[in-house]
């Protein structure tokens, strides 16, 4: 006669040690310098298992990736999601500010093997819980923030406003949401008017930094160079800490390349110091004659970030596999690209915890397929470069999930499929017909 201990260990011994594994995958995780063939297994939402051959019989459910590049859940650090910093009055011929809204759904950016993003100023700390409750709180994917330091945030008519620059109530804000906040944002300031007695060159960068000294956050910096008050080079030469992290990096109004066509001496001295370079490529931050010359000559970016929004969405930049693509078509190496788009970006805002496939992280996971043929890319001036390879996400993967599948790598062929399949349900409320009861989004 069996005893009901007995029969309990013989059932755990016949249950499937892992919930999902990605078979025979080639895994790009650069955080562990791994870059050959293995196996990846899922269990309880975290990575299990990244071995050379796991047997499928330990896995409840096994997809076949060995077609594919298996990658860490890429990070994007440079977005902005849900209204964009815009008030919910921005229509009304009252408000103060017209700016409609441009913030993207943060769950779209799923769709390109992305698992984390950085919402960058769109608010700020008065404006910050609303991003967290609409977003943060609401999306499957996950959603972080650099807090702008202006306190309406971005769109709302109060950008140039110095008072707005409240480095106390930005400090306070940071404490509360340390979970969610990374850092401090600057942009936009006061590009085109003369200076006056109250818009002086550096404010909006120094009160930045000053929050990002006393919380011990890196500042992200978008910038417009108005000589000699406000200088590029004064900028990532001085003003800049080691951490701090300089986006729109190929944007047209930055001198990186120099007339003689060679990589300007500032931008190696400021990478000595630990100044962090970003792609940040938006619709209006992205060069190819900034941009090909730099990489050419081994000046390449620190992070690859799309400040996707609703323009940069259907203009050059459409999302991160296209952004990358771009940088294979200029000459990296896959691996390369992907450590600017993983490990890289999580360590800059001081998440290791991101970007990697370690055993008992969560299972943040990009499924991804590197086409060869002839592919073309725009920037934002208008110009095209040619390339021979493309990158398409097949399979996303957030804390276990199959998040996004388009082409069903992880399905049954519908013939084969198990008979639940084909039984229709009789409620509304009933459960779906599936062909397998995995976790998915």
């Amino acid at each position: 006669m069996t005893r009901p201990s007995d029969a309990k260990s013989v059932r755990q011994a016949n249950e499937p040690r892992y919930d999902l594994l990605l078979k025979g995958g080639h895994v790009i995780d650069p955080a562990n310098h791994v870059d050959r063939k293995m196996d990846v297994a899922v269990a309880e939402g975290k990575i299990a298992a990244v071995e050379p051959d796991v047997a499928p019989a330990l896995a409840g459910k096994v997809v076949d990736v060995n077609q594919f590049f298996v990658t860490p859940g890429l990070v994007d650090i440079h977005v902005h999601v849900g209204y964009g910093g815009v008030p919910d009055d921005w229509y009304s011929p009252s408000a103060r500010a017209h700016t409609p809204p441009f913030g993207v759904p943060a769950d779209l950016m799923l769709t390109s093997g992305v698992t984390t993003v950085v919402d960058t100023g769109s608010t700020g700390a008065e404006t910050f819980l609303r991003l967290k409750q609409m977003v943060m709180d609401m999306s499957e994917i996950r959603v972080l923030a650099f807090l702008n330091i202006v306190a309406n945030g971005m769109n709302g008519g109060l950008e140039q406003t110095i008072d707005q620059m409240d480095v106390k109530l930005c400090a306070e804000t940071i404490e509360k949401n340390r979970d969610v906040i990374v850092g401090v944002k600057t942009a936009h300031y006061w590009t085109d008017k003369p200076w006056d007695s109250g818009h002086k060159p550096w404010t909006a960068v120094d009160r930045a930094l000053e929050c990002g000294r006393l919380m011990k956050v890196p500042i992200m910096v978008d910038f417009w160079p108005r000589p000699p008050q406000r200088s590029y080079a004064e900028l990532i030469l001085k003003k800049m800490r080691p951490g701090d992290i300089h986006t729109h990096v190929f944007a047209q109004q930055f001198p990186i390349v120099l007339a003689n066509g060679r990589v300007n001496p500032i931008m190696w001295k400021a990478r000595k110091r630990g100044v962090i370079f970003d792609v940040g490529h938006g619709a209006a931050s992205f060069w190819f004659r900034n941009a090909v010359p730099a990489v050419e000559q081994g000046f390449l970016p620190d992070s690859i970030s799309t400040d996707l929004h609703t323009r940069s969405l259907v203009g050059p930049a459409q999302s991160m596999t296209n952004v990358m693509a771009k940088f294979l078509a200029m000459g990296l190496p896959l691996a390369e690209v992907i450590r600017r788009s993983t490990v890289n970006p999580a360590r800059e805002i001081n998440r290791p915890d991101l970007g990697t496939l370690s055993v008992g992280r969560e299972a943040d996971i990009a499924v991804l397929e590197k086409l060869e043929g002839d592919f073309s890319y725009a920037d934002n001036g208008h110009a095209r470069l040619d390339g021979y390879a493309k990158v398409v996400a097949r399979m996303t993967i957030r804390a276990g999930k199959i998040v996004f599948d388009p082409s069903g790598v992880s399905m049954a062929e519908w013939r084969s499929a198990r008979k639940q399949y084909f039984r229709p349900p009789r409620l509304g409320s009933s459960t779906p017909s599936t062909a397998d009861d995995y976790p998915r989004w």
